[in-house]
């Protein structure tokens, strides 16, 4: 489905030289999850092979990096799809939104920036507790201090999927506000409340909902594995919660 989406993107990007800024996002946001996909694959023959700890090491630190970096550019792109469809679609006659409004692509290309800085603390932060996350499974041997940097660590991580998911959050209740304000003027007018404008709200909503909630469900499980994996290690159950993740 992604290498669908991203052909046929590229296919009228060259045809027409010209390609729309949401055709663009899919298109960037179809290229980072086939790479994602791709690491998961990577990781799934790796575990099936018995390699040994060195190279198992140095390929766990890998695909960790490119797992995180993926990981990141998904939600970052997704991120910058909702806001598009806000400023697209919704109108409000404030004059910050409107200034936001006019300049949509330097927003969503700011976005994407600010969301390089997160990336950056995230991947220091990785590297520098790397050690400790190779060697996860034996985690309950370490005193209780390494367990104590291990909670601090992981708390820092995940604070870096509130970026995305508060801007989400944001867009989906600006784009309901604006649908609730739009059907009462039309109302007000005795139009009819089903023209294309509040089916486009509509739409916009169902789609920045659906990957609201499943982020949602993606930052859960991620975290559930991240906490799980230092008590189980290598029990069936962490297995598992990896394999939910993915």
């Amino acid at each position: 489905g992604n290498v669908f989406i991203g052909l046929v993107n590229c296919s009228e990007w060259i045809r027409n030289q010209n390609i729309f800024l949401a055709d663009f996002i899919f298109t960037c946001l179809a290229t980072s999850r086939i790479m994602q996909l791709l690491v998961v694959v990577s990781n799934s023959l790796i575990m099936g092979l018995s390699l040994s700890q060195h190279y198992t090491y140095k390929l766990a630190k890998s695909i960790t990096l490119l797992w995180r970096i993926t990981n990141h550019l998904n939600n970052s792109l997704a991120t910058c799809l909702s806001i598009f469809y806000l400023l697209k679609i919704a109108y409000f006659s404030h004059s910050l939104f409107l200034w936001l409004k006019w300049r949509m692509k330097k927003v969503v290309l700011a976005v994407l920036v600010f969301s390089l800085l997160f990336l950056i603390f995230d991947l220091l932060l990785l590297e520098s507790f790397n050690d400790l996350l190779s060697n996860v499974s034996n985690l309950t041997l370490y005193i209780e201090e390494s367990k104590t940097l291990y909670v601090e660590t992981m708390t820092l991580l995940s604070l870096t999927c509130l970026f995305p998911m508060a801007l989400s959050l944001t867009s989906v209740l600006l784009l309901f506000l604006s649908l609730v304000r739009h059907i009462r003027n039309l109302q007000l007018n005795c139009m009819d409340s089903r023209d294309s404008s509040t089916e486009a709200h509509k739409r916009a909503i169902k789609m920045v909902m659906s990957f609201l909630f499943l982020f949602l469900i993606h930052i859960f499980v991620t975290q559930v594995a991240n906490w799980i994996l230092p008590m189980f290690g290598n029990h069936t159950s962490a297995k598992f919660t990896l394999l939910a993740v993915y």
